[in-house]
């Protein structure tokens, strides 16, 4: 087996406000091989975006990553150096955020704007890292690549735009790539473009991707692991077949069976009842529990971690596993 790209234990993120910690993430752990795809999926405030801003450092105050380690190829990111940070965010790690004009800046050429992210790493001419970023733009789709690097961020549709932002992302051909919901404002066929593209790009460079998503037909679809999120903690991982198949969290459960292909016709969506507790006072043990049918006395005690076959999943009454 290959060593592990990416190799994260016991995160811990908090935001330390006037009202109290916040624990967003609170304990996270996984490995990620290379060209692995890993989802990582859970409802909005969960903690997802927060894990893989942490993952890169993007971390401002009030909040800091109070406990945990990140290593990225065997190099612990966590407490590094701003300045040597910097030096490997977009060249071995990066990021494509949700809304791409975060990463674009609209009074920039598309080229320009990738020649810059170019040549803030590798020391190479204008041309040459032009004629880079005309070949990363034709990777990810986007036609007749070199006569669009003079074009500007208004001039692209959102789908192109959110590939421009994957092409920057790929630009040096990095270890691991974050995406934080990077489709979620597309419509289905540019997503599903996509999503083509970025397994292809995983197979053939080797790079590790960790998509976030609160979508779980977008991750089935995509990612070969799951991690599902809830209250800053993963509640369930393991292969994303055998997860959703099979899940044994009560939580995974409620996910899956609130999706509108899981209802019956005319009959209302199967809803989690309640909602998502506040970070800022987390009920005592499983923070589900206060939503969970299954829960009883013993809940109130932090749940243990069971694994078994390639999975794991943190629960004082798994389901039973279907036949």
């Amino acid at each position: 087996m290959n060593a592990p790209l990416l190799e994260v234990e016991g995160l811990r993120t908090h935001f330390f406000t006037r009202a109290g910690v916040v624990k967003a993430v609170d304990g996270v752990s996984f490995a990620l091989a290379p060209g692995e795809i890993l989802g990582l999926v859970g409802e909005s405030g969960s903690g997802k975006s927060v894990t893989g801003f942490s993952l890169l450092g993007l971390i401002d105050p009030p909040g800091r990553i109070v406990d945990g380690s990140v290593r990225l190829e065997g190099e612990e990111l966590v407490g590094m150096p701003t300045r040597a940070l910097r030096r490997l965010r977009g060249r071995r790690i990066a990021m494509v955020f949700q809304d791409p004009m975060m990463t674009l800046n609209p009074v920039l050429s598309i080229g320009t704007q990738m020649s810059l992210a170019i040549r803030a790493h590798d020391a190479v001419s204008d041309k040459a890292a032009r004629e880079r970023s005309a070949a990363v733009l034709a990777r990810v789709g986007i036609p007749d690549a070199r006569a669009r690097l003079d074009a500007f961020p208004h001039e692209f549709s959102g789908g192109m735009r959110q590939r421009v932002a994957i092409a920057i992302a790929m630009a040096h051909s990095p270890a691991v790539i974050v995406a934080d919901e990077p489709t979620t404002a597309l419509d289905v066929s540019i997503q599903a473009q996509i999503l083509f593209e970025m397994r292809e790009l995983a197979r053939e460079s080797g790079t590790a991707l960790v998509w976030i998503s609160h979508d779980l037909a977008t991750v089935s679809s995509l990612a070969e692991r799951i991690l599902v999120m809830y209250a800053g903690r993963i509640v369930e991982e393991g292969a994303t077949a055998t997860v959703l198949r099979d899940p044994r969290h009560p939580y995974t459960r409620g996910l899956l069976d609130s999706l509108p292909a899981t209802a019956e016709p005319g009959r209302p969506l199967n809803q989690i009842p309640g909602t998502t507790p506040s970070l800022l006072a987390l009920p005592p043990g499983c923070p589900f529990a206060p939503r969970c049918a299954h829960a009883s006395g013993s809940c109130r005690e932090d749940p243990p971690r069971r694994a078994a076959a390639g999975r794991a999943y943190r629960c004082h009454h798994p389901l039973e596993r279907v036949a």
